[in-house]
């Protein structure tokens, strides 16, 4: 079976503007607190009800650049606090680059707290970055579900409850010690998505205990120590040496990790580092880049194997496909795979791969149950040949998912190469976007 998404009906503007006023308030409520606030004011021109109605939604989200000065910037932001005195606030998004304004952003933020925000962003762009203090409130706000916070000062965390908080993004704080992380962690029983991005400055090694943690993000400069039960995608970058330690894990967990510096070789250290810990993922999201370095600087003998991983979603240029019949020896066990084809990092024309499958793979006949293709460049000339190879050696390959871009003729001719191909497993779904 070949499934194809529908193209949506089009209409004429009259019938769009008919349908757009018909919405309910509510609804038009919800869209509009979902888009930056000056696309929300632009709404008005759709129709005569929405004129003035981006006043009454209970979130802002500005960023002062997009003001002519700091006085105007000022000025909107207050008008809105003061409209809804008597109202809760649902989200606010600040990002602020005028240094006079530093004293406003924390008086902003306790208004925003003070009135049962859910969604808090504030960022401080400002000469002297780091230098904007979060005020004591934020640590005991009940109804906070979503943090974001970027160049500002956490002090005076005496007493943290977020009995709400969900997702947490810090960057760039100043002086973002383990205690601190400690305490916001342990103030958060539901907890479930962590961010942190560091300077390079500060302790070396930040532990992240959690029983409720799922997603942990950190960038190059932060290292962490991981006991996380129930962590199911930790997502990092490196290029020197590994920058997480492992104490605990989920039994399901997904690796996300990528180059700091693309067209550099990571360092042995850093490899040699990455595959100590590898096997105690399921998962894996990877570059071909790294990969590469990886059977670099794998040990001679043996091709290296992955025996436990089920999961892979590797990203390649055209040139580094001739990997794939290697990575798929190298996982007995895959049973899904996302090949996503992207642009070379080192923009050198990408010459067409040539595919040598001497043998079928292990995984092709006992376990490989979902494939997915995702091509992000031009028409890549072995795509058919790629996907003949998938449907006439996996005999339990339940989806063949086909993500790619031709004009329309180019589509219809695809669809008919991709219907005429064998295959070796009667219950496949082939399913071309």
């Amino acid at each position: 079976m070949v499934g194809r998404k529908r193209k949506a009906k089009t209409c004429d503007k009259g019938s769009q503007r008919r349908w757009i006023c018909q919405l309910p308030d509510d609804l038009i409520s919800d869209i509009l607190i979902r888009v930056p606030t000056k696309h929300a004011v632009r709404t008005g021109v759709l129709s005569g009800t929405w004129i003035n109605h981006w006043k009454s939604v209970r979130g802002l989200d500005l960023d002062s650049f997009e003001f002519l000065d700091m006085d105007t910037f000022v000025s909107f932001v207050q008008s809105f606090f003061d409209s809804h005195r008597e109202s809760m606030i649902d989200k606010i998004r600040l990002s602020v680059h005028y240094s006079d304004c530093k004293s406003l952003l924390t008086k902003w933020t306790d208004i925003a707290i003070r009135r049962s925000v859910q969604h808090l962003d504030v960022c401080y762009y400002g000469p002297y970055c780091c230098d904007v203090t979060m005020p004591v409130s934020l640590y005991t706000c009940k109804t906070l579900v979503h943090l974001r916070l970027c160049w500002v000062v956490l002090a005076n965390l005496e007493v943290v409850t977020l009995p709400c908080l969900k997702i947490m993004h810090l960057e760039y704080i100043t002086d973002l010690t383990e205690a601190t992380v400690e305490k916001l962690i342990s103030g958060s029983p539901v907890l479930e998505d962590l961010t942190i991005v560091r300077e390079t400055r500060g302790e070396r090694f930040i532990e992240l205990r959690s029983n409720t943690l799922k997603r942990i993000h950190i960038d190059s400069y932060t290292e962490v120590v991981i006991n996380a039960p129930l962590l199911e995608c930790l997502k990092t970058r490196g290029y020197v040496s590994k920058n997480f330690k492992i104490i605990n894990l989920g039994c399901s967990t997904t690796l996300e990790i990528y180059a700091v510096f693309p067209r550099l070789t990571c360092t042995k250290r850093f490899i040699c580092d990455t595959l100590t810990d590898i096997p105690r993922f399921r998962g894996i999201v990877i570059s071909s880049y790294i990969l590469k370095n990886i059977f670099l600087h794998s040990e001679p003998g043996p091709l290296l194997q992955f025996r436990d991983l089920s999961r892979l979603h590797v990203k390649f240029s055209k040139s580094d496909l001739e990997m794939l019949p290697s990575i798929l020896e190298s996982c007995p066990k895959l049973q899904s795979l996302i090949l996503e084809l992207i642009k070379d990092p080192s923009y050198k024309k990408n010459r067409e791969p040539k595919l040598m499958f001497s043998t079928v793979p292990p995984c092709l006949v006992s376990s490989l149950k979902v494939v997915e293709l995702i091509r992000l460049i031009p028409k890549y000339e072995g795509e058919v040949e790629l996907v003949r190879y998938f449907l006439k050696n996996s005999p339990i390959l339940e989806k063949l998912r086909l993500d790619t871009y031709y004009t329309k003729k180019g589509m219809r001719d695809f669809l008919k190469e991709v219907v005429a191909l064998p295959r070796c497993s009667s219950a496949c779904e082939v399913i071309v976007l």
